[in-house]
């Protein structure tokens, strides 16, 4: 309604922008968005300068919307867009705000601040260099999502984000140079489906050969595809882009390639024009019409939410035409009443189609005649099917058509028509339409006209069983049709007639006129009208006399339409429509009314009652929400249908949500109560406004507001609470239909504070000693929970912590920060939270580094050939971090140039190879940890000097004597073996020349035996006994001899013994033996298997003897 305007203001004073949307068509509340610019939205700057205010006027539906900016600055000013959003509809303005003082110029006043904003802007150039290393930098030109970037801020404390990017913007990255290609393809083009896009290149010689690749495949010249040579450029033309032309294009000029995307975007399918509500009779062929956007695009009907298909076609039929589709039922049935949709890429609609029985009105009824003899009598009636056939009835005896008797039926009129009337035509008559149960009656009364002879002077007399003073007829007529009554006269001579109506004469012509015959007098009204109703009086004069006649026509008419129609209520799908009784019932009682509704813009009313509606309201059920309806109503008394009402205004279904869910108590104090929930689980085309928060105490009914303004978000902390009392709290939903059900706690709160234990929840990467660089900004986040708000301690090893350290503490953590970390903030930080003598603490170990020292007393220890042999001593400084590596640097002392001769060398020596015959050189190493290489190297104290080719006599060594004496190294260990298991006894043993090794059993050299085999292998000693018996126990000795001496170890070999039982087991007709060892079993098995005797042992143990050995 009212556009915000251009604002003028100067600095430092306040602006105020207003801006009015009238809300009464739109189907919910509409929301507001301002921008300066084109993208920066000032919701984000929502504070103590940038004010925003809503409100609305609830009888005219006018939002009002108010921007409000205090103490303005030069950077205010510009322009400005405020964007209005209701569901689908949407609409914005610019407006702009200027400084008045902008455009004056005080040139003392420039001149005294030029020197001080040049100090404050190198200040704060310098800050910016010093803030962010290059190392940072460095990783921010690798970056290739914008995520990144805030990522990045985050992680090393920048602040600056607009600011950071713009810098990034201005560093140039020199990217390598292309030979053939002067101008690469952009990475990637988009473009409208159906729409054509150009692809250009430009080259460093025109005379290069180049070609074009789509997907891997050469592309060949073509009306699709158009080649260009303009000077250095080459363009490739795509026209009529489709579908298929979304693909990887390559741009080869010899073995350089140029790649890029192009992106083929379909715009989506949308419905201009959605299908209308229809309603027709059984039989009747139903055509639902949509429009969509684009031609040829794919749609899919929907009956009920069931896709209709191509099975389905002996039923249903699919037709295109461009941009319109159909979809037709040729013979609807009752089964197809139902929604119909029709669904798109990019939207949907729906109608309602509904079949009913088949219904005939009467358009006009038969009408009673009353003719003379010789004269026509015509049955005339007007039905609603022009195909319907019927039959007419005499007093129940169906009417034959003859010479004197036609039948005809012409559209929708059906005719019996009796020529030269006799006394015996004088009956009821009826007609019968076939196959409805309908019948139309009216009545041929015979008018029989006597003679009598009379004498010449007889008084006028008029002929009329009304005829008198004292008496009255009463002809009912319908409007519209003819009324011809003729009145029957006598008298000598001739009598004079005189028709008068309410003392008026009525003449010979026009509409209502007179007609004269013998003897006969005829009032004939064409087209009977309401105006002609009245009392209607002949009088007939002659000398002998006079004679009068009085008759009173009535005109009965269908009533004038209903009155004051309104919508009362509305629902989600229903409707409640009140009207009043119409001012004229046409002259007969109104027997009901039809009532019929529409969509709003559409043209096509549906009937919402077949049978009439004696009540003067109705419930309209099966609407959509959402959807802006009209309704009308109809009168209907014996002669027909009433011209319809005026339309309702336009009117919504709309119906309020459900009621807020999960509705739970998140914070309680002594006078607050947080309240949390979630959305209704049904909202509706009307949407949510907000939510309104009651209390009330327990035991009262009295609810009281918490909130005078709707709640947006899903939670609120209500405030200035009793505190100690039991309250209920309830929430409810608003939208344009009014409020929902509430959602009430099922228990009491109680309004008190809870106290909560202190805890600190300290981040896993602060479990850990945690590294920064010096310079680096250190922002740590240490969140903790506790009630009421405890107090919070920082320590640095016991002590108060330093001025450059800032600690800021709110209700749940607590921030650690330093703006620019040194070597000194390294150590232990202690952090305590107390609450009433409950206390947690936690500790955080900090440390801060930097770049080593150079290493010292580099120098050359030795040179042999082309190596040099060089060493070196850790940095006296660390830089408070762990040495990872050096890095070694050699120079001719000639040319002075270094070359890295090693990298991430972690001993404190190498060896430099290589080195060039008859030259001297120098060394310097650099030490190296987490924060890179040191500022400064190392520089060898002495040089390295290769001399040139010579007599080269190798130093003469002295042999080192490696012999020795055995000595065992692992002497033998005493053990203990079963009988019949084999066993070994091991030793070692070391001396040079080899020694001689003798095994000796009880101080007996053990020989040759073939039960016992040694091995000597690297000086491992080995003595295999194989299954050893009882008397294979005892003293068992190595001896180790060589020239130099021997040496000899001992051990003691123990050998258990067991009892020996005999078991006799007959096996079919052999009686076999076995010895079977026992240790303490009582129990024994005896199993045959493949030829073998097998004893087992419950422990385990399992003996077997070959059967027949």
């Amino acid at each position: 309604i009212n556009k915000p305007q251009n604002v003028l203001v100067e600095s430092g004073g306040d602006v105020l922008v207003v801006a009015r949307v009238d809300g009464s068509q739109l189907p919910v509340k509409p929301s507001i968005k301002w921008f300066k610019g084109k993208w920066l939205e000032l919701g984000a700057k929502s504070g103590a300068r940038f004010q925003f205010k809503e409100s609305c006027d609830k009888e005219s539906k006018v939002y009002t919307f108010e921007l409000s900016i205090s103490k303005v600055v030069p950077g205010d000013r510009g322009d400005y867009r405020c964007e209005v959003t209701a569901k689908d509809k949407k609409d914005s303005c610019s407006f702009n705000i200027d400084d008045e003082s902008a455009g004056e110029l005080d040139f003392s006043g420039l001149l005294k601040k030029r020197e001080e904003e040049e100090v404050v802007k190198k200040k704060k150039k310098d800050d910016e260099e010093d803030t962010i290393p290059p190392e940072i930098w460095e990783l921010l030109k690798g970056v290739t999502k914008k995520s990144e970037y805030e990522r990045i801020a985050f992680q090393y404390g920048i602040t600056d984000l607009r600011g950071m990017l713009k810098r990034l913007k201005k560093i140039k990255v020199e990217p390598k140079k292309s030979e053939a290609f002067i101008k690469k393809l952009d990475p990637a083009y988009q473009v409208d489906k159906g729409n054509k896009i150009r692809l250009m290149v430009e080259l460093s010689d025109p005379d290069l050969p180049l070609k074009w690749y789509k997907n891997g495949q050469l592309i060949k010249p073509s009306n699709k595809y158009v080649f260009e040579n303009v000077g250095l450029k080459r363009i490739l033309t795509i026209n009529k882009c489709s579908l298929a032309d979304d693909a990887a294009y390559e741009c080869r000029v010899n073995d350089e390639k140029s790649f890029t995307e192009v992106f083929v975007k379909e715009p989506p399918v949308t419905i201009v024009k959605g299908p209308e509500d229809q309603q027709v009779v059984v039989g009747e062929r139903a055509v639902l019409e949509a429009e969509v956007s684009e031609e040829g695009a794919q749609v899919m009907w929907m009956k009920d939410g069931v896709e209709l298909t191509r099975e389905d076609a002996f039923k249903y039929r699919f037709k295109k035409d461009g941009k319109k589709h159909f979809l037709i039922l040729n013979e609807a049935t009752l089964e197809d009443t139902g929604r119909y949709r029709i669904l798109t890429n990019g939207g949907e609609a729906e109608a309602e189609l509904i079949v009913e029985e088949k219904q005939l009105e009467v358009l006009q009824g038969i009408a009673d005649l009353t003719v003379q003899a010789t004269e026509q009598a015509v049955f005339k009636c007007e039905v609603s099917d022009e195909k319907v056939t019927g039959r007419w009835f005499k007093n129940g005896v169906e009417v034959r058509p003859s010479k004197r008797i036609h039948i005809s039926h012409t559209g929708r009129i059906h005719k019996l028509v009796i020529d030269d009337v006799r006394p015996e035509d004088e009956g009821d008559y009826t007609f019968v339409p076939d196959g409805y149960a309908l019948t139309l009656s009216a009545k041929l009364n015979f008018l029989e006209i006597k003679v009598e002879y009379v004498p010449k002077q007889e008084p006028p007399k008029i002929h009329l069983d009304c005829s008198g003073k004292d008496t009255e007829n009463t002809l009912v007529v319908v409007a519209g049709n003819k009324l011809r009554l003729d009145v029957p006269i006598s008298g000598e001579p001739l009598p004079t007639v005189t028709w008068t109506k309410d003392g008026q004469l009525s003449g010979k012509e026009g509409r209502v006129r007179l007609e004269e015959k013998h003897e006969l007098s005829s009032l004939v009204i064409e087209s009977a009208e309401r105006g002609d109703e009245g009392r209607y009086q002949i009088k007939v004069t002659n000398p002998a006399g006079e004679d009068t006649a009085a008759i009173t026509i009535r005109v009965v008419d269908v009533p004038d339409p209903p009155e004051a129609v309104r919508v009362t209520s509305v629902g989600e799908d229903w409707a409640v429509l009140v009207w009043e009784p119409p001012k004229f019932d046409g002259g007969q009682p109104v027997t009901g009314y039809l009532v019929e509704r529409k969509k709003k813009g559409s043209m096509r009313w549906m009937k919402l009652n077949f049978e009439v509606l004696p009540a003067l309201t109705f419930e309209s059920t099966r609407m959509i929400e959402g959807v802006l309806y009209e309704m009308r109503v109809f009168a209907v008394n014996a002669i027909g249908v009433s011209a319809p009402s005026l339309n309702t205004p336009p009117f919504m279904p709309i119906a309020p949500t459900s009621e807020p869910t999960h509705l739970v108590l998140e914070d309680v104090t002594d006078t607050t109560a947080t309240l949390k929930w979630r959305p209704p689980e049904r909202v509706g085309a009307g949407g949510i406004d907000g939510y309104l928060v009651e209390w009330c105490r327990e035991g009262d009914t009295t609810w009281t507001p918490a909130n005078t303004e709707l709640v947006q978000r899903c939670g609120l902390t209500v405030r200035g609470l009793p505190t100690g009392e039991k309250l209920l709290f309830r929430v409810v939903g608003v939208n344009i239909a009014g409020r929902s059900p509430p959602a009430t706690m099922a228990q009491p709160v109680t309004i008190r504070e809870i106290v909560e234990r202190p805890k600190i929840r300290l981040p896993r990467h602060l479990r850990q000693t945690y590294v920064r660089k010096v310079g680096e900004q250190v922002n740590l986040v240490i969140p903790f929970q506790g009630k009421p708000r405890p107090q919070v301690t920082w320590t640095k090893e016991g002590a108060p912590l330093a001025e450059d350290v800032h600690v800021r503490t709110s209700d749940q953590d607590t921030v650690f920060f330093i703006r620019a970390a040194n070597r000194g903030h390294s150590g232990r930080y202690g952090l305590s939270v107390r609450i009433e003598g409950m206390e947690d603490t936690a500790e955080m170990r900090l440390r801060i580094v930097e770049k080593p020292g150079p290493p010292k007393k580099v120098q050359v220890k030795e040179v042999w050939g082309f190596n040099a042999l060089v060493e070196w001593e850790p940095p006296e400084d660390d830089g408070n971090a762990e040495i990872t590596g050096y890095t070694v640097m050699k120079a001719d002392k000639r040319t002075m140039e270094w070359f890295t001769v090693y990298e991430h060398n972690r001993p404190l020596r190498c060896t430099v190879s290589e080195l060039v015959m008859g030259n001297e050189y120098l060394f310097k190493v650099f030490s190296e940890n987490l924060c890179g290489l040191s500022d400064k190297a190392g520089l060898s104290c002495n040089t390295a000097v290769i001399p040139k080719a010579g007599t080269l006599k190798p130093p003469q060594y002295q042999e080192r004597d490696f012999r020795s004496a055995p000595q065992f190294l692992t002497p033998l260990v005493d053990r203990s073996a079963v009988a019949g298991y084999s066993t070994a006894l091991n030793c070692a043993v070391r001396g040079h020349p080899k020694p001689k090794v003798v095994w000796l059993k009880n101080q007996v050299a053990i020989g040759e035996d073939p039960k016992f085999l040694a091995r000597h292998s690297q000086g491992v000693l080995t003595l295999l006994i194989r299954k050893p018996g009882p008397f294979d126990g005892g003293t068992y000795s190595c001896r180790a001899v060589n020239e130099l001496g021997e040496a000899l170890t001992e051990c003691r070999l123990e050998i258990r013994g067991q009892k020996i039982q005999k078991i006799q087991k007959i096996w079919g007709s052999k009686k076999i033996g076995v010895q079977k060892k026992i240790w303490g079993q009582k129990k024994s098995g005896f199993t045959k298997k493949r030829g073998c005797a097998k004893i087992r042992i419950h422990q385990k143990f399992e003996f077997r003897k070959n059967w027949g050995s």
